[in-house]
């Protein structure tokens, strides 16, 4: 590393590498956009395909070891069509999946197509031993709004609770595991809500509004972190305030982290390394919360819009869901899973 680079990376607080990393395709999907991913305790890999548009074959698939994939947890569960009636053994428009303690979690934002919320979102989760459903978690009317897109969850063991991410319309949702209740707090509060109407990449402008989307919770400080798509600002909040306090309490007690690029995603080592996506530079990051030093931890061709991770065995799974590519459809488009060590 030459001295100019080394004075540039001291100046901004980033850590530069120049060790090449192996970066392995684990699956990939012409045509299907992928946007989740989760690998359970015991290396099961699932997935799922939003309902953005048209030709979504399955909402939810489990890869094997050769990359293939299969309906999760039948063809049944994944049968539904735009425009037919919905019902509690259906997904509609998944937009998560997370596996935790041998469940899987599913959450399906009821909003296809982004047209607006057709029934009350939910989360159905999953014996991943019998693969049969086990609980689903119906949000109350008061937890969201016609416009929200309900976007990624994290799962709170320590507190028997689930913390959501509302894209739709900035906010933020409390699960209780044992009772089913739900509460919304910072609702359109300056740290949920999207800082910029667009990103810029190097083939153009996308133009959207995205609001609190990455999660991430580091259990071993309490902190749950949150992010809008489109901006720059990482936020954190302390668990006990989030279930325990007023709204006034809970919003007094927001902490602003650090600038830092605009990701999709997040998720937290067992080490405290926060990894989040720089979306306009086909780049994931690295930042070390012990110390709020950021670096690169990987780059190029084959991070394109790097949307969920998921770590297992040491490696840093990721999905690339190539979002500001999308012009004119899908069907000539490959979408990936990818996997990298973080050692």
């Amino acid at each position: 590393m030459n001295h100019f680079l080394l004075s540039i990376c001291t100046l901004f607080l980033i850590s530069c590498s120049s060790k090449p990393k192996t970066i392995i395709q684990v699956a990939s999907f012409k045509g299907q956009q992928v946007t989740g991913v989760t690998v359970s305790n015991k290396g099961q890999v699932f997935a799922n395909f939003p309902r953005w548009r048209q030709g979504v074959k399955n909402s939810v698939v489990q890869i094997d070891n050769k990359g293939m994939a299969t309906p999760y947890p039948n063809q049944k569960w994944n049968s539904w069509n735009l425009n037919t009636p919905t019902n509690d053994s259906i997904f509609v428009a998944v937009q998560s999946v997370v596996a935790h303690n041998n469940k899987l979690y599913v959450l399906d934002t009821r909003n296809p197509l982004f047209k607006g919320v057709e029934s009350n979102p939910r989360v159905f989760v999953f014996n991943l031993n019998t693969h049969q459903l086990t609980r689903t978690y119906i949000l109350s009317e008061n937890s969201f709004h016609k416009d929200s897109y309900i976007n990624d969850l994290r799962i709170d063991s320590k507190n028997n609770k689930a913390y959501f991410t509302d894209s739709g319309h900035a906010g933020l949702l409390i699960l209780d595991l044992e009772s089913g209740d739900f509460k919304r707090v910072l609702d359109n509060h300056n740290s949920t809500l999207a800082e910029k109407k667009s990103l810029t990449f190097n083939n153009g402008t996308w133009t959207n509004t995205v609001h609190s989307d990455g999660i991430a919770l580091d259990s071993n400080k309490d902190l749950l972190y949150y992010h809008s798509l489109t901006g720059y600002s990482l936020y954190a909040i302390p668990t006990d305030i989030l279930i325990n306090g007023t709204e006034q309490e809970i919003q007094n007690s927001v902490q602003f982290i650090k600038k830092t690029p605009a990701p999709d995603g997040m998720i937290l080592d067992k080490s405290g390394n926060l990894y989040l996506a720089d979306l306009e530079n086909n780049k994931i990051m690295r930042l070390k919360t012990s110390t709020n030093q950021i670096e690169v931890f990987v780059e190029g061709e084959k991070v394109r819009w790097a949307d969920t991770f998921s770590i297992y065995n040491n490696e840093l799974y990721y999905t690339n869901s190539r979002i500001n590519e999308v012009k004119d459809g899908i069907k000539n488009l490959d979408f990936t899973i990818n996997k990298i060590r973080i050692d």
